[in-house]
C-alpha cells in the first residue's frame, strides 16, 4: 500500500515509538504545519514522514525535480542527483502537540510511529511531499534471544557512559520486548549518521538486534580505550520508549 505524505528532509534518524520535538521557523515548514493543523479531524491522524539527509544538513523542495527516483544500496541509502540524495527509508512522525508564536513560528511533538520507503516526491508544494511504501515490522529469528543479549549489553554500555563523568548507572527500566527495544537502543547509542541509519533500514527486528549487538560490542571497547566521548550527557537522560 502506498500513501501520499508531506515530508520534513532532517540531519537526523527519527525512530518507531520515539519522540521528536521540533522548531518550525522557516516558511515552507510553517506551510507543513499549518497544513497539518488544518486538516479535518475525520481524515485521522495527522503526521508527516521524517528522512534522514544523506548530505548536508538541510534540504527544501527547489532542490528536487518531480521525476527523482530513488534507488537504494545495502543501507536503504537512495542517492540522486547532487542535493537530492536522501536516505530512502524513514519514520512517519504523528503530531502530538503544537505551540503556535505570533510571529508565525511554531514548537511542535511528534512521535515515531510508521516506517516507510520513498518511492516518489512531489515538489508542487513549498514543501516537500512523497508517495512512500509502508513497511512491516517483522520479527525475524530469534529476536527474544537476541533481545536479552542486547538488553544485556547496552546496560554494559549506558553504565560505561556514566562512568565516564563519574556517575552510577542508571535505574530506570527498559523494555524487553524485542521491537521496542530495539528501536529504544537505536536512538539511545552515540553513532554516526549512518548507523543510525543503518538500523532504522534493517529489513526485520531480529536483523536490527544483531547490528545493534556489534555496535555496542564496538562501541563499548572504544569506551575502555578512548573514555572521553563526546555526547555522553545523552546518557543521563532516562531511556522510554514513548
Amino acid at each position: 500500500m502506498t500513501e501520499r505524505i508531506p515530508l520534513f528532509p532532517l540531519g537526523t534518524v527519527l525512530y518507531p515509538g520515539l519522540v521528536l520535538p521540533l522548531h518550525i521557523f522557516e516558511e515552507r515548514y510553517r506551510a507543513l504545519v499549518r497544513d497539518l493543523v488544518e486538516q479535518p479531524d475525520a481524515q485521522g491522524p495527522r503526521f508527516f514522514g521524517v528522512v534522514a539527509i544523506r548530505i548536508g544538513r538541510e534540504v527544501g523542495a527547489d532542490v528536487f525535480t518531480s521525476d527523482f527516483g530513488p534507488t537504494s544500496d545495502s543501507t536503504g541509502e537512495s542517492r540522486g542527483d547532487g542535493a537530492s540524495a536522501l536516505h530512502e527509508i524513514g519514520c512517519a512522525a504523528e503530531l502530538r502537540g503544537v505551540e503556535a508564536y505570533e510571529d508565525g513560528r511554531f514548537d511542535l511533538v511528534a512521535t515515531g510511529t510508521r516506517r516507510f520507503r520513498l518511492l516518489e516526491l512531489d515538489t508542487s508544494l513549498p514543501y516537500l511531499q512523497a508517495e512512500v511504501e509502508w513497511l512491516d515490522e517483522v520479527p525475524g529469528e530469534a529476536a527474544d534471544v537476541l533481545a536479552v543479549s542486547v538488553l544485556r549489553h547496552f546496560r554494559l554500555y549506558r553504565d560505561a557512559l556514566l562512568a565516564t563523568q563519574g556517575l552510577i548507572g542508571a535505574s530506570d527500566s527498559l523494555p524487553e520486548e524485542p521491537e521496542a527495544l530495539s528501536y529504544l537502543v537505536a536512538a539511545t547509542m552515540i553513532l554516526d549518521l549512518g548507523d543510525h541509519q543503518s538500523l532504522l533500514a534493517a529489513p526485520d527486528t531480529s536483523t536490527r538486534l544483531l547490528l545493534e549487538l556489534g555496535l555496542l560490542r564496538r562501541e563499548s571497547t572504544l569506551l575502555r580505550v578512548l573514555p572521553s566521548l563526546p555526547g555522553v550527557d545523552y546518557a543521563r537522560q532516562p531511556a522510554s520508549p514513548n
